[in-house]
């Protein structure tokens, strides 16, 4: 069945005994991520959580109508979650629907379908099932996306504050959240101890020494060039650069990169993925980012975003170890850049 997104929200939350599929589609691929996450808080950390992909639904299509009758080793709640799904599960998912029982939740983040897809249909059609298609939001509902984000933190986020991060995420969900996150992180908010987000911490993130080029260290770290590294690097160290000034910019290309492998991974189309990102990818540098996306898998891009904030919180404690956490941290990374790479 369709449903709006408070429909969806609160289904999730509180997962109904008569539904047994939730789809998630369409070109905001971040929003129906978020939504996703609510279904995963509401069945809890104890929860037992089965992934599996279209590849292995099309191979095997009884499989999911298993997994949801399935029980828990352990007792406890159980639920599968889907990925890269199109056209090759609609077997899967008719099974599913007409199973005789099903009593774990299954849901799936799928990308821009289209309105004719058999899968969006049949999850559209049947009772057991519900759909919601997630747009890119608009200007204003992208300022409360962010202040809602902030807020679940314990940051108080102004408007105008909230506009200028849209601005700088080009309104993609999973950059404002990254944004958000590093101010969260700058002032030590929290639910239990509520910060007010001001113009001057978020200039404090933002803010790049006038006189130094980042965009070739942030190529050279995640493209995997030792060389190229050492010498921006030597070259911000002559300008007096603070370490704290590339985080940032790294962190920035690392979600965008993430994004588009998500996007890559689900359709298997590497340039349309990068055309996806819009504006955030600059046209002189859709070569490099390409190459970048090629190099980093899912899992390895968000360990790469795991490092720039663990760097980050080290760098708010100014130079001195904090300088040299971050210059291990690039290192790191460029080092298994430079492995894939080979």
């Amino acid at each position: 069945m369709k449903a709006n997104r408070g429909q969806m929200e609160r289904a999730l939350d509180a997962p109904p005994t008569d539904i047994r599929f939730f789809l998630l589609y369409g070109p905001d691929e971040a929003g129906s991520q978020a939504l996703a996450k609510r279904l995963e808080r509401a069945m809890g950390p104890q929860a037992e959580r089965i992934d599996l992909d279209g590849a292995t639904l099309k191979d095997d299509p009884a499989r999911l109508s298993d997994e949801a009758a399935s029980f828990s080793m352990f007792g406890d709640r159980r639920w599968v979650r889907i990925s890269g799904m199109g056209e090759e599960s609609v077997p899967a998912l008719t099974a599913l629907l007409e199973a005789e029982a099903a009593g774990n939740p299954v849901i799936a983040v799928a990308g821009a379908l289209k309105a004719t897809s058999k899968l969006v249909k049949l999850a559209l059609d049947h009772k057991a099932a519900m759909a919601l298609i997630s747009y890119q939001p608009d200007p204003r509902e992208a300022e409360q996306i962010a202040i809602g984000i902030a807020r679940e933190s314990g940051l108080r986020l102004p408007t105008d504050l909230a506009r200028r991060i849209v601005d700088l995420a080009n309104g993609d969900r999973a950059l404002m959240a990254g944004e958000v996150e590093k101010l969260i992180l700058y002032l030590d908010a929290a639910p239990d101890r509520p910060r007010e987000a001001t113009q001057e911490a978020l200039d404090a993130l933002s803010a790049d020494n006038p006189d130094t080029e980042i965009g070739p260290l942030v190529n050279a770290v995640l493209g995997g060039d030792l060389k190229g590294m050492h010498r921006e690097l030597t070259s911000l160290t002559e300008t007096g650069a603070a370490m704290a000034s590339v985080i940032r910019p790294l962190l920035t290309r690392a979600m965008l990169i993430a994004a588009i492998r998500d996007a890559f991974d689900a359709s298997g189309r590497l340039e349309a993925a990068v055309e996806s990102a819009g504006k955030a990818v600059f046209w002189k540098e859709k070569g490099l980012v390409t190459r970048q996306v090629r190099l980093w898998d899912a899992t390895g891009i968000a360990r790469v975003i795991q490092r720039l904030l663990e760097a980050e919180r080290a760098s708010r404690g100014g130079r001195g170890t904090g300088d040299l956490m971050v210059r291990h941290e690039l290192l790191a990374i460029a080092r298994q850049a430079a492995r894939e790479r080979a």
